[in-house]
């Protein structure tokens, strides 16, 4: 009788299952598009971890990269796979528990640039020399004591070190400024160095990064009460290299989701280029803030990605904005930062660490629309 009176419960139990799939299945978030965009026309910027980020995927794909700008953020392989030199040396954010070691030279910038060469040597990196044709603009703010000034005038020094022309580079300090992504107008105060790290500086830095990286055919944002695109949450689980069950979010630091603005030219599709944004440490969608974010609800959800200023730049100059998301970590990563020291693998900086392979994925999905 035991086995009757089971195979109901079993067959209920399975189409339950079965209907809990499917039902995930149609709701799961799209692919990202097939846009007619030149790979080439390739940019990047980042704050803080996004930052660094940025930085690694500057140098590591250097031949596809037209441009970054790195606020409040540091030279490529600044950790040297240590998070002890990421927070003391390379940045102060182990305060109080470590002491702050950055100065002047704390970077070591001729051994990261032996380190970007060998890298190159072994064929895990692009050509660093192509770096030498890119333009960077770099933001830092004078009261930032997080990531001090002396870490981004190091940034500059590396830059210099594989010939990036004085003319090519753009450096701009906000004296009043915290640890900050400046905005015109949202955000905390522009002196404040908190959550969600979003200041109203009077200026914005997407314009300062556009606009170098672009220019000087950059065209004034949209002045429209609404983004004239689309906001679209994509699913970035297909991006991320095959890493195991819930691998996506143990082992590699990225999010399920990650979220594209896709101007209306460019989904009617006219030639357009691609700007990569990489939010910092506590700033990606899924962080739980000990305060509500100015949208409300527990999460972050789309503050960074809405409200730093990308999408009024976007409209008017047919470019396509990509927001990577990650993901925290319990005991390895707790604040959600991209991998700049080495949570993830030992090849975080080059083109096999699983973080690039997936941000490289998702431009490769992006770019192949293109039409000759």
């Amino acid at each position: 009788m035991s086995a009757p009176s089971r195979r109901p419960l079993r067959t209920a139990l399975r189409t339950a299952w079965l209907l809990a799939v499917a039902t995930t299945a149609l709701a799961a978030a799209p692919p990202l598009p097939a846009l007619d965009i030149a790979i080439e026309d390739t940019s990047v910027s980042g704050i803080s971890s996004g930052g660094f980020m940025a930085a690694q995927v500057q140098v590591a794909h250097a031949s596809i990269i037209r441009g970054a700008g790195i606020v409040a953020g540091g030279p490529y392989y600044c950790a040297q796979d240590s998070v002890l030199r990421a927070t003391t040396e390379c940045s102060c954010t182990g305060e109080p528990a470590l002491s702050c070691k950055v100065g002047e030279a704390s970077a070591a910038v001729p051994a990261l640039v032996a380190a970007t060469r060998s890298f190159h040597a072994a064929g895990r990196i692009d050509d660093p020399a192509l770096l030498a044709r890119q333009r960077a603009v770099t933001v830092v703010g004078g009261r930032d004591a997080l990531v001090p000034a002396p870490i981004t005038r190091q940034l500059h020094a590396y830059y210099q070190a594989f010939g990036m022309p004085a003319s090519s580079l753009s450096p701009v300090v906000l004296d009043e400024a915290g640890h900050t992504m400046p905005t015109a107008s949202f955000g905390a105060a522009c002196s404040a160095s908190e959550e969600p790290y979003i200041g109203q500086c009077g200026f914005t830095a997407a314009h300062a990064i556009l606009d170098w990286i672009y220019g000087p055919q950059v065209a004034p944002p949209a002045t429209d009460a609404a983004a004239a695109g689309r906001f679209i949450e994509f699913d970035q689980r297909r991006y991320i290299p095959d890493g195991g069950l819930f691998g996506y979010l143990w082992g590699t630091g990225l999010d399920r989701t990650g979220w594209v603005y896709v101007p209306a030219a460019c989904a009617a599709g006219m030639r357009c280029r691609l700007h990569v944004a990489f939010h910092g440490c506590k700033q990606g969608q899924s962080y739980l803030p000990l305060r509500r974010p100015p949208g409300g609800g527990l999460y972050n959800g789309t503050t960074f990605v809405r409200n730093t200023g990308y999408d009024r730049w976007a409209d008017t100059n047919r470019l396509v904005v990509l927001f990577p998301q990650a993901v925290s970590i319990p005991w390895k990563n707790p604040n959600g930062c991209w991998d700049w020291w080495g949570y993830t693998d030992d090849g975080y900086a080059t083109r096999e660490g699983i973080q690039i392979r997936a941000v490289r994925a998702m431009i490769d999905q992006l770019t192949s629309g293109r039409r000759n």
